[in-house]
């Protein structure tokens, strides 16, 4: 062979173990995880001031950069449209308001759409489906519905379905006080909550002009503060601020009522001392179910009965700050992050997703009083 054609041949086989080299090293490099944005609803009057935006990082766990997105007065819960694009918030007041934010073209500040009246006293929970707002105002004791313009305004022609009723706590249940309002899963049934009836009412999608029913009758005294639903099953899972349980319900799929199985308590056996619950979230895999308590400052942990949906409670763990009124799951369920209303901060923790249970990661992000929590 001659001498020149071996060094073409050397010349190939180094060009192909260098190329192979760089498409190996190429393919060994791992793009960074891009962060997420939570947006936080406070309560304003001691240095908070409105709606913040806060980034998140799912490969660390934390958080940071925040930024004041929106001024408005104690935008207390929020509901994010299915694109992210616009904002919905209660002004949780005495003469409460429900205001409609887009963002801006750089995603910088939220622009008003416009605001409207809640119709009632401290409306203290909204969501969103698809051309529909429902709000919940807890002085008020009502359920207000506003449908939505092309352009996501709030309309001027609000629907209101006025509570009646008392329970048997003079201090907490001396008039309705519906504390949560939300759409059933397949979107045919309006439910709100009411701490101060001990019932759960129900009104139709298709004519929410139509007097309501009740979907669910609490015990006597549970004052029920929120729901959610198994993301498998016809089942719901009502969290009680005043007795510091989670009832769990069965759905009928063709009248929308349901029908209480089991209560469980939210708090270790053994426990003394006043505790108000407050948030209620299920895994994605709807093998775990988590609640807040105020008072003990933990998280209550419970795995689910596979075949009975039934709960049984794992552990508690400190949520590391004090009144913790809201949390969420991230979109991975591999975190819980938690806002402690009264110890300003909002705390991360690393969660497991076969076990169910939650580590503190020692993340966490100073802010007055943050009580919602939206991914």
């Amino acid at each position: 062979m001659k001498r020149h054609t071996i060094y073409v041949l050397l010349a190939l086989v180094s060009t192909a173990c260098s190329t192979q080299t760089h498409k190996s090293q190429q393919e060994s490099v791992t793009e960074p995880t891009p962060r997420l944005e939570i947006l936080v609803g406070t309560y304003t009057g001691q240095g908070s001031e409105g709606i913040y935006s806060i980034q998140f990082d799912p490969a660390t766990g934390a958080i940071s950069d925040k930024q004041l997105v929106a001024t408005t007065t104690s935008p207390s819960y929020l509901a994010l449209s299915p694109d992210k694009q616009r904002v919905y918030a209660v002004n949780e007041g005495g003469e409460g308001n429900v205001t409609a934010y887009q963002w801006n073209d750089s995603h910088t500040q939220l622009d008003l759409i416009n605001s409207q009246s809640s119709q009632g006293l401290y409306p203290c929970y909204v969501s969103l489906q698809d051309s529909l707002v429902a709000i919940a105002n807890y002085g008020g004791g009502n359920v207000v519905s506003y449908p939505l313009d092309a352009a996501g305004a709030l309309s001027d022609n609000p629907v209101n379905q006025q509570h009646e009723g008392t329970g048997p706590n003079s201090d907490r249940q001396e008039a309705p006080h519906a504390h949560c309002a939300v759409f059933s899963k397949d979107g045919q049934y309006l439910y709100g909550v009411d701490l101060g009836i001990d019932q759960i009412r129900m009104y139709s999608v298709a004519d929410l002009t139509a007097e309501g029913e009740v979907a669910l009758q609490l015990d006597a005294g549970d004052g029920p503060r929120h729901l959610t639903f198994h993301p498998n099953k016809d089942i719901a899972f009502v969290i009680s601020e005043l007795s510091s349980t989670v009832t769990t319900a069965s759905i009928d799929p063709l009248t929308g009522k349901m029908t209480a199985l089991s209560k469980v308590s939210t708090l270790p056996e053994g426990h003394e001392g006043d505790n108000s619950c407050a948030d209620i979230h299920v895994s994605d895999d709807g093998r775990y179910l988590y609640a807040s308590n105020r008072g003990h400052n933990s998280i209550a942990i419970f795995s689910i009965d596979p075949e009975t949906s039934a709960l049984k409670m794992i552990a508690t763990e400190s949520v590391m700050g004090d009144w913790p009124r809201n949390f969420t799951l991230s979109p991975d369920n591999n975190y819980i992050l938690v806002a402690n209303k009264k110890s300003n901060n909002i705390t991360v923790f690393k969660r497991d997703k076969e076990t169910g249970m939650m580590y503190y990661t020692d993340q966490q992000l100073e802010i007055s009083q943050p009580v919602c929590l939206k991914f």
